[in-house]
């Protein structure tokens, strides 16, 4: 394959709108595999495989489902290089700890060729996760919400934690709203003031992070959890937003109005989650920081990686 085939065609500078604003793409696979195999991808231990970014919040979500789920024997996952130019995703061992991994399917070089395995025509910007079918040979489905939720009740009979439930059916329709609420104003608010290219898409952007964080700070004095007293997959997604705040996105994507620390409910609980059991072999600040001051050379183009901020995840977070 020459290195023009195993371009990440488009990037994010495909996802521009005319006045600027970042439009992020729809995934492009969205097959499920379920319990009973009425998809036409049925559970099993060993047939399907992850490959997942440690560095990337919507991949970060399928790591920590995976880990919270017990799932670690039954699907195996690869973690790329954090480092993502214009060919991708890539299968290294960069300098950062823990190392990017070859690919043990394929020999891969580059996650772009599982894309083009799965459809020979696509032309889009390659994302992670990744669900992968041994038995097929292509892609399953690269959304991560959806990811999520196979992960959660799909593969229940190889789980060791099958009772855990992160999208309990009387919780739906709050969990939904609050997704609904939450991903455009600040998982991907973040992303839309990081990747605008002009002052007035910027300021919207930004505003509406700061308007969700502050909605969040009023909940969070109420509640331990967005729901209640339970944790569910509404407070992980949000989570993994979170956790790359003051590392990323105050000074990289300029949402430097206030810091987390600076709202103490929001900070307080994001220490909370994080020091649920497993959480923080999944979260790894050197893969995030190296990603992306090193990734996007039109927000910094030394691609230097700040030293800071000194952040201490384990100290007591009140939520008790």
């Amino acid at each position: 394959m020459s290195r023009d085939e195993k371009r990440d065609v488009g990037g994010w500078k495909g996802e521009m709108g005319d006045s600027g604003e970042f439009r992020r793409q729809d995934s492009a696979f969205r097959d499920a595999v379920t319990a009973d195999g009425s998809s036409g991808f049925p559970a099993a231990a060993g047939r399907y495989h992850l490959y997942v970014s440690l560095a990337c919040p919507w991949a970060s979500r399928a790591v920590l489902v995976r880990e919270l789920k017990g799932l670690q024997d039954a699907i195996g996952m690869t973690i790329v290089d954090p480092y993502r130019d214009d060919e991708g995703w890539a299968f290294r061992a960069g300098d950062v700890t823990p190392p990017g991994e070859v690919d043990p399917l394929h020999g891969w070089s580059f996650l772009s060729e599982a894309y083009r395995a799965s459809d020979p025509g696509f032309d889009g910007r390659v994302t992670v996760p990744v669900l992968w079918d041994t038995e097929t040979g292509r892609i399953v489905n690269n959304e991560s919400s959806e990811v999520v939720r196979m992960l959660n009740a799909g593969f229940d009979a190889f789980a060791t934690n099958p009772d855990l439930d992160l999208y309990p059916e009387d919780l739906r329709e709050e969990i939904d709203a609050l997704n609904e609420r939450i991903y455009p104003t600040l998982n991907n608010g973040v992303y839309r003031a990081g990747f605008a290219e002009s002052q007035g898409a910027y300021e919207d952007a930004v505003s509406d992070v700061f308007e969700t964080l502050e909605w969040l700070e009023g909940i969070l004095a109420e509640r331990r959890y967005l729901t209640g007293d339970r944790i569910t997959e509404a407070d992980w997604r949000l989570f993994m937003t979170l956790v790359r705040f003051d590392p990323v996105y105050v000074g990289h994507f300029k949402c430097n109005l206030k810091r987390l620390v600076d709202l103490p409910n929001v900070w307080g609980y994001t220490r909370d989650l994080y020091a649920r059991p497993g959480v923080a072999a999944t979260v790894n600040v050197d893969h995030i920081k190296t990603h992306y001051y090193t990734t996007h050379p039109s927000i910094n183009p030394s691609r230097i990686v700040p030293v800071g901020p000194e952040i201490d995840w384990d100290a007591p977070h009140g939520r008790g």
